[in-house]
């Protein structure tokens, strides 16, 4: 995620090439006797719970996602007090906003402009049918309200682990600010409903699946690319770092691997479009539509330590109707419920609710800036 929010060295994680093939109807589990013979009953008995238990979210005013804005305002059912909120801005845990007879403004200072204008440019969106209010938006990467924190002060952050209670928002990303990967994104991956046509057409859990590549290379193929922290190939696992490959063509393949950076990864929603098999490494860190993403319907779950991969690999290599069946679950599902709408419903309901928390009457700061057109786009 940019400068401080990609993970440590992007990855490059491809699996077969593949040739273009109609899309599978998605199933309701694994026939028995089938391929899903005795060597892989406990991951087919895995799926075949996960695809009965599941229940398709049903399109409309973004309430396949309403449990999770309902779930992070929970702590603040009881009211935020104008003490509270001034604490939170005095603290400096994120950038000030404050709504105002529907016109937003912001204190002058922010970490990441670009990651600021991204945010700014939903909030525009929605203004005219928002009430007064004001909120802290952290744009840092890493979110920061643990739950030992007391009194819990509410801080809206991208993203999150169980470990904490900030709010989550639709990161900025869906618009600008990042993340960038040098060369091919310079300026960041890009607006992400420019994205989803085109797809249509820093950590060491990584470190054991690109070894795997090299004991293997016909299981999977996998190698480091380099970001501006690489120093010597000493980074990289003692190899030269591989050329990036621009996202379009990770849809040439038909396994995706996504690790986490230094919070959750923003590119798990475009590997899904490519409707390739999404492999998804661990389970800690969420974004606001992570939640209705389901384990073995959607993608498939890699433990953090990439001990199960090289079985995983193996099965939906023998199971691959299976495996596609999984593939076109997760592609759908991105492509009716992340819609560049259901974000800026999920921006208006969360702050609609959000609004009712505040006890008091929020008055303008009168040396805070109006937010009317772009931010400079100066950092990401």
């Amino acid at each position: 995620m940019g400068q401080a929010a990609l993970p440590l060295w992007a990855l490059l994680v491809l699996g077969a090439l593949r040739a273009p093939a109609p899309a599978p109807a998605p199933a309701a589990g694994v026939a028995a006797g089938g391929p899903a013979d005795a060597k892989w009953k406990t991951i087919t008995d895995h799926i075949n719970k996960a695809v009965e238990a599941y229940k398709p979210c049903v399109k409309g005013n973004c309430s396949c996602h309403q449990s999770v804005w309902k779930q992070d305002l929970a702590p603040f059912r009881d009211g935020i007090s104008k003490e509270i909120m001034s604490e939170v801005v005095s603290r400096k845990l994120g950038t000030h906003y404050q709504i105002v007879k529907n016109k937003l403004y912001r204190e002058h200072d922010c970490m990441f402009p670009a990651r600021c204008s991204g945010v700014e440019y939903f909030l525009q969106g929605i203004i005219s049918r928002l009430p007064d209010m004001e909120m802290v938006i952290n744009v840092r990467d890493y979110p920061q309200v643990p739950r030992w924190m007391k009194p819990i002060v509410p801080v809206f952050s991208f993203s999150k682990t169980h470990e904490y209670n900030d709010i989550m928002y639709p990161a900025w990303t869906f618009w600008e600010g990042g993340p960038a990967v040098w060369p091919i994104y310079p300026t960041g991956l890009g607006r992400w409903d420019l994205m989803r046509e085109d797809l249509k057409r820093t950590s060491p859990e990584r470190d054991p699946l690109i070894l795997l590549s090299r004991e293997d290379p016909e299981l999977v193929d996998a190698e480091y690319t380099k970001n501006q922290a690489w120093k010597s190939e000493k980074d990289t696992l003692g190899k030269p770092p591989a050329k990036e490959i621009p996202l379009v063509d990770h849809c040439k393949y038909k396994y995706l691997f996504n690790f986490r950076g230094v919070a959750a990864s923003f590119r798990l929603k475009h590997l899904f479009l490519c409707g390739s098999l999404v492999f998804h490494v661990g389970e800690e860190w969420l974004e606001f539509f992570y939640p209705q993403l389901k384990p073995w319907v959607h993608y498939v779950p890699v433990r953090s330590d990439l001990s199960d991969v090289r079985e995983l690999l193996q099965f939906v290599k023998e199971n691959d109707n299976i495996a596609q069946e999984i593939a076109e679950r997760g592609r759908q599902f991105i492509t009716e419920h992340l819609q560049m709408e259901d974000v800026s419903c999920y921006w208006e309901h969360l702050l609609s609710e959000y609004s009712q928390a505040l006890t008091y009457k929020v008055k303008r700061r009168k040396n805070y800036s109006e937010i009317t057109s772009e931010w400079p786009k100066t950092e990401l």
